[in-house]
């Protein structure tokens, strides 16, 4: 089975193809689960922005909603058993690989993160900066089938019972895999990111699955490089959903006239890799460990899939 970022190219092909129909193709808009949908009447703006921030022209298109400035601060919603669940990666060091990935020798600043800031809004670009803020672990509160309303209800409830409530925070709700999330994990995503009003506030939410319970389709190599397949593989999608959601925290700010986010144009492409792919092969080093992570698209040099910002511009 193809891995499910290539199925949501699919259905982005289709959505483009009716649009192409009905309405201009411009109109398709990111549905954060990695392909566009159809823009809901009046969403779509012009208003003026400043050509000094905002680069255009290389492949993604600026629709002039905000970006998330200065340092985002990252929330784990650690949900369902991550002690001792029904796979081997359903444990505390998948935990602490992932705290690892995020620390402030991790992604925060790296030459990987700062390819975001060649995306910004009329008042700021993207920094690159990163900060794990905050974590929480609880049980099976929505229960092992949950909704998209039910991550919702997650998020809220871990900011009622802790979390801040943080307009320029991510949460991430990341679920064991004998956790599914029913409108699509392992078919049409891996991950997704949205946002929503929660206690007032325009809060930013990402969903992550353990990606062992489907690692056909979410997993690029199961030997990998940490020797921990689930934190491995959630690494990539993590990472996925943080460079979108920081560039694109309300969906209406960098996408292609597919509906394509900056990551989703990178989905599944890793270019030069140290060791063979499927034998525990990796690209990235951060937080002092090896890391198979995608590559993002870089808003310069007419647009490309990037290890690093000012790299070399791969296809595969």
């Amino acid at each position: 089975m193809r891995k499910v970022f290539a199925i949501a190219v699919l259905l982005t092909s289709f959505c483009y193809v009716n649009a192409q129909t009905t309405r201009n193709a411009g109109q398709l808009v990111p549905s954060g689960k990695g392909y566009g949908v159809p823009a809901l009447a009046g969403t779509q703006t012009n208003t003026p922005v400043n050509p000094d921030t905002v680069i255009t022209g290389n492949g993604i298109n600026y629709h002039n909603g905000p970006v998330m400035s200065g340092t985002p601060n990252i929330y784990f919603i650690w949900y369902g058993n991550w002690v001792n669940g029904p796979k081997p990666s359903d444990t505390q060091t998948t935990v602490n690989l992932i705290n690892t990935l995020y620390s402030a020798s991790g992604l925060n600043g790296s030459g990987y993160e700062k390819i975001n800031s060649t995306y910004g809004d009329a008042s700021h670009n993207v920094t690159g900066n990163l900060n794990l803020a905050g974590s929480t672990t609880v049980g099976y509160t929505q229960g092992t089938s949950l909704s998209d309303a039910s991550i919702n209800s997650i998020v809220s409830s871990a900011i009622s019972s802790g979390l801040p409530k943080d307009t320029n925070g991510l949460y991430f709700v990341l679920t064991s895999s004998d956790v599914n999330e029913t409108s699509g994990f392992c078919t049409q995503y891996c991950g997704w990111h949205t946002h929503a009003t929660i206690s007032g506030s325009d809060i930013k939410y990402a969903f992550v699955g353990n990606p062992d319970r489907c690692s056909s389709a979410c997993e690029e190599e199961t030997i990998s490089p940490n020797g921990d397949s689930g934190a491995d593989g959630m690494a990539s999608i993590m990472a996925h959903e943080t460079e979108e959601a920081v560039s694109d925290p309300d969906l209406n700010a960098w996408y292609d006239n597919r509906g394509q986010e900056n990551a989703d144009k990178c989905a599944w492409k890793f270019g030069p890799t140290v060791g063979t792919l499927g034998n525990g092969a990796y690209n990235q080093t951060l937080g002092g460990l090896h890391w198979l992570i995608q590559m993002n698209w870089e808003n310069a040099r007419r647009g490309g899939c990037d290890q690093t910002l000012g790299g070399t511009f791969y296809k595969r």
